[in-house]
């Protein structure tokens, strides 16, 4: 028995998990001496009396629909304009169990996997930690994080490839990937008879200054996956409720059977919570976004007042953006970090958390309030000006 344990134990075939820097980092593992947290990628935290959620006493504790509830599912298929339909949605905990269901559900070690990064860090883990092969193709600054059809077409080796993962709206650039690429995309997957996965977690809070509708990703073919959450756009990450869509039934019956086989349903009160959300979808949105317009110009001043200093790709979707350190600031990134936190308190995300140099620095304007975001961006500025 001892023997078969160790086999078992040493199998080449384990998950290999390692925990992530973002994770490791997050500040609720950091705690209280932060005061201006900037490294957010989210609004504000909500509160059940802030978005007048009602729960019954009589309600019942019980397991929920495997696929989700019916409203949370209708909800999201109704804002694709009639694209997808109830039964192409599957409810998870969060869009992370998502992720994890569409990678372990359709990767192993002898698959192949193209991503572009920078990308929300467990697209990158769970691959990793099943083992399949990874080509990573890097969005560059230079280029405004623009996407390269042609450098994922030469990615691809016939037969192999299974998978093609991209974040758009990105985490943590706030950039977008154009409707007509993403449709070249899902052609050239079609083609080669790969998979695409759309993390499209920040669709909700998509400027659209064009006047081009968004358009979900699953409604790009049968082949194609879209992922997503309330926990961005709609300031309520505690009650863990995300989506991935797809409109092949196929797909579906083997994402909710992971489903079933790590939680089995969702939470009820979640649920309960989210659907009540979801009812005010239009009208809390509308405030969002224009509450974070107002933010994201006060960072654009701010940045502009810093260009000696600063520089960034002005993010069109998310409540947060990708700085660029053009100077290194006395005693180096460490120190600059260090400083930041230790004497003011301030908190941004590091480029290590998207596998980047801490040159970069992921700052959220959409969870502090105003107030606080200024607060915080004269506390960089100091830090940044600070004499050697």
């Amino acid at each position: 028995m001892a023997a078969c344990a160790h086999q078992l134990a040493s199998s080449p075939s384990n998950m290999d998990y390692q925990r992530m820097d973002i994770e490791k980092e997050a500040p609720e593992e950091v705690g209280a001496v932060i005061r201006y947290n900037l490294s957010e990628s989210a609004i504000s935290d909500q509160t059940l009396g802030s978005l007048n959620i009602s729960i019954p006493t009589d309600l019942v504790l019980t397991y929920t629909e495997h696929k989700g509830s019916s409203k949370i599912r209708s909800s999201v298929a109704n804002a694709s304009n009639g694209a997808l339909a109830p039964d192409d949605i599957l409810v998870t905990a969060g869009a992370s169990t998502s992720l994890f269901i569409v990678a372990s559900a359709l990767l192993g070690p002898q698959d192949h996997l193209i991503i572009t990064t920078p990308n929300y860090a467990t697209n990158l883990e769970t691959p990793r930690a099943i083992g399949c092969d990874m080509s990573v193709i890097d969005l560059q600054f230079e280029s405004q994080f623009s996407l390269s059809i042609t450098d994922i077409a030469n990615a691809i080796r016939p037969g192999r490839t299974k998978l093609i993962s991209i974040c758009s709206p990105n985490n943590p650039t706030g950039t977008v990937i154009p409707t007509t690429q993403m449709r070249e995309l899902a052609v050239l997957a079609k083609t080669h008879g790969c998979y695409l996965l759309v993390d499209e977690t920040y669709i909700d809070l998509m400027y659209l200054e064009n006047g081009e509708a968004p358009v979900m990703a699953a409604s790009l073919g049968a082949h194609v996956i879209g992922v997503s959450s309330m926990s961005k756009a709609y300031g309520v990450p505690g009650i863990r409720v995300g989506w991935l869509s797809t409109t092949s039934p196929a797909l579906q019956e083997s994402f909710l059977a992971a489903k079933e086989q790590i939680s089995i349903s969702g939470s009820v009160l979640d649920e309960l919570v989210a659907e009540q959300v979801l009812a005010r979808r239009e009208e809390l949105l509308g405030q969002t976004h224009a509450e974070m317009r107002c933010r994201r110009a006060q960072v654009a001043s701010w940045i502009q007042a810093e260009a000696d200093l600063l520089e960034w790709v002005p993010p069109e979707a998310g409540v947060m953006c990708f700085v660029k350190l053009k100077v290194i600031p006395a005693g180096g990134t460490d120190m600059f970090y260090q400083r930041l936190l230790q004497e003011h308190g301030v908190y941004v995300g590091p480029g290590r958390w998207f596998g980047r140099p801490d040159t970069f620095f992921r700052l959220g304007f959409g969870w502090p309030s105003s107030k606080e975001l200024e607060e915080g961006l004269k506390a960089i500025s100091a830090v940044l000006r600070a004499p050697h």
